[in-house]
């Protein structure tokens, strides 16, 4: 995606001229500064979108009712970049059980922001009634569960250092295709080889379809085990989109990543 010796000031313009969205992961782990806040300002346009992560010390804390002033001060923090930032994402560690939803649901009522909440405790995905009832507390509030598809990542079997640190650190859990509001969100974590990832991109090709002719903005980002290829990726699932809905525009092209090694086992 970016040329060799573009300059590090020119990752955020070049990334912006090509795609709409992004997702903020750098600020789970650690807070920017005003300076560097203002800064995307000036180059994010103002159509763009910045799901910026909540920092580990508020999604991760031991009780949720104790982190909403920090929650709060995070939001003032991103104030400058305005509309740009819609859904904050709130990405709940697999400790994060279902005896905790009040917490959520005190921290979702006290945020006063669009919010779309990742969850990876199993209990959330057995389909009993802990399930209905967190799906009940985020539509009732009009808030996302974020979609998360790994399987294409674990599909792969090699020994590659960047595949094994990949699945070292995703979830794996069931897939769970859900639109709780006008801003549906998937995750999906790809197989480092493009063409592999094509079984597992199909259904979501189809609802991804299903919500924009529904009059939905869905936000689609997809991953590859060291996201050297994650452009590419998301070319490959934009043209085949455009298959599905012929009006999309096509995104820019750009220049393409080495390939990857792969070493099987």
């Amino acid at each position: 995606m970016y040329p060799t010796g573009t300059p590090a000031t020119e990752f955020l313009p070049r990334y912006c001229s090509m795609f709409n969205s992004v997702e903020g992961n750098t600020t789970l782990y650690a807070w920017p500064s005003e300076q560097k806040i203002e800064r995307w300002a000036e180059l994010m346009p103002e159509g763009f979108r910045f799901c910026a992560k909540l920092p580990r010390e508020i999604s991760q804390a031991e009780n949720l009712h104790e982190v909403l002033d920090l929650a709060l001060t995070f939001r003032r923090l991103l104030t400058p970049l305005g509309a740009r930032v819609t859904p904050f994402w709130l990405q709940l560690p697999a400790s994060f059980g279902p005896g905790r939803l009040a917490e959520l649901a005190a921290l979702i009522d006290g945020f006063g922001a669009p919010l779309a909440v990742e969850v990876r405790h199993r209990a959330f995905f057995e389909r009993g009634e802990e399930e209905r009832a967190l799906n009940r507390l985020l539509l009732d509030r009009g808030v996302e569960r974020i979609c998360l598809d790994s399987r294409a990542l674990f599909s792969c079997r090699s020994r590659d250092p960047a595949l094994l640190h990949a699945q070292s650190k995703k979830p794996r859990v069931p897939v769970r295709p859900t639109a709780f509001s006008d801003s549906p969100q998937l995750r999906f974590i790809g197989h480092p080889q493009l063409e592999a990832n094509d079984g597992f991109m199909t259904p979501w090709l189809e609802k991804v379809a299903s919500w924009i002719e529904a009059g939905k903005s869905p936000h689609v980002y997809l991953h590859t085990p060291d996201n050297h290829r994650a452009p590419e990726l998301a070319q490959r699932f934009h043209e085949q989109l455009v298959g599905r809905l012929p009006g999309l525009p096509p995104l820019p092209p750009f220049e393409r990543a080495p390939q990857l090694s792969l070493l099987g086992d």
